[in-house]
């Protein structure tokens, strides 16, 4: 029976029977630890015959959502000793395999496809590096000859979505798992509740649902901007949504057979709005709408917590349960006679210590049920129990600090890893809530900063990405959101850092495309825009430019540097290019000789005020930049404040540039940018004066705003002022008002 099903699986001889191009595709994602390829293809039958080891049956049936596998049928192997030498086999390693316990190992040759592994959840993983393949072949029932060895570099690798904000379907969230164990990762986080829905019943509780799960507006912005509030299931204009246990645990099963642990997120103690809207009793005022935070005196706050988890636990099995514990507004706790009874009954010298307080007795709790505490980093305020473990989003340093005191993280730090960020030019894209974080900076990211203590590495579990939905309220946005973002995580997470390589990635990426659209999502499509850097040599005086697209082909970018829009015959982009005068540059991609892309026009400046020191008399806030040198460093600013040339005032700007002599003056300018979702303006209005002796000086002119500052769009300004009559100074002071009262951002003095 083997024998006949072996040759039945037509062996193909030599790799030139495949296609060149499309077959004998290994741009597995993320990467394996090895591949190697041999000479020769095995054909995959619609019908499969298996001979499975016993503890691996109910994961076989996996290969169904293998392209070129209609249906599964199992010959049961009780002992690896009789493991038959031909055929399809998926057998429990041993002692004698030299297997990493952690790792699955693949063997397609002339005797069939041999895929061993220790246990479940690392034949899932081989399993899946299966169907992965099936799909970038050009025909699926056909690979070639391949030995390949993989295990992950860490054993938490995670995903979150946020249904609060917008509540998704359960057919969407299986969707995302299916995506998610394609490529390997291993921890959904699923944030449930929050203040803008309650999504998960609770028999005990049934307010949370009935009324907490619906407010009056679909979008979490309308909502947010028109009263936020709740509205009972079945009115009107009702919105929202929610999983019954039923679906929960549906949900929890369904991942569970594809490798995939669910986290449940039940915040606390503050983002609650939503509870405190059904069950007033529970907030300090004791009235709905009041505040988001439980009181943490009143001892049914902790009575209502814990029936909750109660419920929760019945459903998820996962070792962790995730308690938020991020951002709570403690000013309503320093009022509350219920909660200052509290902290003088316990001790506690603050609202931290009363936070720390209300997350240790939720620790001790779910530990008296056998589970794990995980919170944002927050809950390092005041101190830890010994088995939290905490997720690092405000950067690094929290994470850093729990590693290092012993604390288990789970890294997932907002510059790299939250997928809610703009991913390309904000000014093309959907309103998001702000940043800026583009493919190339996830694949960047590394979980284990310099700043761990070398044997506290291990308390690194990996790292996860966020998608935070206020401004995502659709299942296709959020996809377009997180893919391909998650495919560069997936690889942070499963591949050894000497081995991660971006060019490599990113030439692998190409393949994964018709993937994708195979599985009919609506990722983010590489954009044509091109985009630009300019490093200027102080020593040279000149600007080195650097054109890129996120197409793979930079070479069809053509550009011009008189101004002139570019066109086919302008000069095509082979390389940086380096320019010796100020000009102005027109760049677009071309396809067939067609512009496909929008033209990026920019300035390049080599001007006066290049490498002259500035006096700040109002200091920088939050954002340093490049400190005293930002503002005559010759490098303009990109897309994003993080990018370390914007420099950031909370203040009106006041500084003084020193030119070293007497100079012409014919022109100054600043350059600014707005988003006012982060709370970023222009100024109201930028004055120029002048001075001969840097004590006394005399205005020259102002440029007045005229953007709009209820544009959402990031939108840049130069603020330019030409001077009617030549004049001669040695210091320039710009000022420039603040009638907003948020973030001044600019990169640069220019002057002529």
């Amino acid at each position: 029976m083997r024998l006949s099903q072996s040759l039945s699986m037509l062996l193909l001889a030599g790799a030139s029977i495949l296609s060149a191009q499309g077959q004998n595709n290994f741009d597995i994602i993320p990467k394996p630890s090895s591949i190697t390829l041999a000479t020769g293809a095995y054909h995959i039958p619609a019908d499969l015959q298996v001979i499975v080891s016993t503890d691996f049956q109910e994961a076989t049936q996996l290969l169904t959502e293998h392209p070129a596998i209609q249906s599964v049928s199992l010959e049961i192997l009780k002992k690896n000793k009789k493991t038959p030498k031909e055929g399809f086999r998926i057998i429990k390693a041993v002692e004698g395999d030299n297997l990493s316990k952690n790792a699955y190992s693949i063997q397609i040759d002339e005797t069939g496809l041999l895929l061993k592994a220790w246990d479940t959840p690392q034949l899932i993983n081989g399993i899946y590096t299966l169907i992965q393949l099936g799909y970038l072949q050009a025909d699926p029932s056909n690979i070639a000859f391949v030995t390949i060895v993989d295990e992950p570099r860490f054993a938490y690798r995670g995903l979150h979505l946020d249904v609060s904000r917008h509540f998704m379907p359960l057919s969407f969230v299986k969707k995302y798992i299916d995506v998610m164990a394609i490529y390997k990762f291993n921890n959904f986080h699923w944030h449930l509740t929050d203040g803008a829905g309650w999504r998960l019943e609770i028999k005990k509780y049934p307010e949370l649902t009935q009324k907490a799960a619906w407010r009056t507006h679909t979008h979490w912005k309308d909502w947010w901007n028109n009263g936020r509030q709740y509205v009972a299931q079945g009115s009107p204009n009702a919105s929202g949504g929610y999983y019954t246990q039923d679906e929960a645990r549906e949900l929890v099963h369904y991942a569970a057979q594809r490798g995939i642990n669910v986290i449940p997120e039940i915040e606390m103690p503050g983002h609650s709005e939503e509870v405190l809207a059904v069950y007033p009793e529970l907030s300090c005022s004791g009235k709905p709408y009041s505040q988001g935070e439980f009181c943490i005196g009143n001892e049914k706050t902790f009575e209502f917590l814990k029936n909750v988890l109660d419920e929760v636990l019945t459903i998820f099995p996962s070792q962790y349960i995730h308690i938020g514990g991020d951002e709570a507004e403690k000013k309503h706790w320093a009022a509350c006679p219920k909660d200052q009874a509290l902290m003088q009954k316990e001790g506690l010298k603050s609202v931290d210590e009363l936070q720390s307080y209300a997350i240790k007795q939720m620790d001790v709790y779910l530990q008296s049920k056998g589970r794990k505490l995980i919170g944002w980093d927050e809950i390092l305020q005041g101190g830890l129990t010994e088995g939290a473990t905490v997720m690092s989003w405000r950067g690094e340093e929290g994470g850093i600090n729990a590693a290092n005191a012993g604390h288990d993280v789970i890294m997932t730090p907002s510059s790299h890893l939250y997928f809610d960020s703009y991913q390309t030019d904000p000014r093309t894209q959907p309103e998001a809530i702000g940043g800026y974080l583009t493919l190339d900076k996830v694949y960047s990211y590394n979980p284990i900063p310099a700043a761990i203590q070398e044997d506290k590495a291990k308390h690194i579990l990996g790292a996860q990405a966020n998608i935070w939905t206020e401004y995502v309220p659709t299942t296709e946005h959020v996809e377009y959101m997180v893919f391909p973002r998650a495919l560069a995580l997936s690889e942070v997470n499963w591949t050894k850092k000497e081995a991660k390589n971006w060019i490599d990635f990113h030439g692998r990426l190409q393949s994964h495309y018709k993937l994708l659209q195979d599985l009919n999502l609506n990722y983010y499509r590489p954009s044509f825009n091109v985009a630009y850097t300019a490093t200027y040599d102080i020593d040279k005086n000149t600007n080195k430019i650097t054109l890129s697209t996120e197409q793979r082909d930079s070479s069809q970018i053509r550009y011009t540097i008189d101004g002139s829009s570019p066109s086919i015959q302008s000069t095509p982009y082979t390389g940086p290019f380096e320019l010796s005068s100020t000009g102005h540059i027109n760049a677009a991609y071309f396809q067939d000789s067609i512009k496909i892309g929008p033209t990026l026009s920019f300035d390049i400046d080599i001007h006066r005020a290049i490498g002259k020191k500035v006096t700040y008399n109002t200091a920088w806030s939050g954002y340093p930049a490049q400190g005293d040198s930002t503002l005559t460093n010759g490098i303009m600013g990109g897309l994003s404040y993080h990018d370390g040339q914007w420099q950031g005032f909370t203040s009106p700007i006041d500084v003084v540039v020193d030119l070293e002599r007497r100079e012409e003056v014919h022109q100054v300018a600043m350059n600014f940018m707005q988003m006012i979702g982060p709370g970023v303006y222009m100024p109201g209005e930028m004055e120029v004066l002048l001075s001969d002796n840097g004590r006394t000086f005399r205005k020259v002119g102002t440029v007045v705003n005229d953007i709009s500052d209820q544009d959402p769009k990031l939108i840049f300004k130069r603020f330019e002022l030409k001077l009617n009559k030549v004049q001669q100074a040695r210091y320039i002071k710009i000022k420039a008002s603040n009638p907003k009262k948020g973030y001044l951002f600019t990169d640069e003095i220019i002057v002529y």
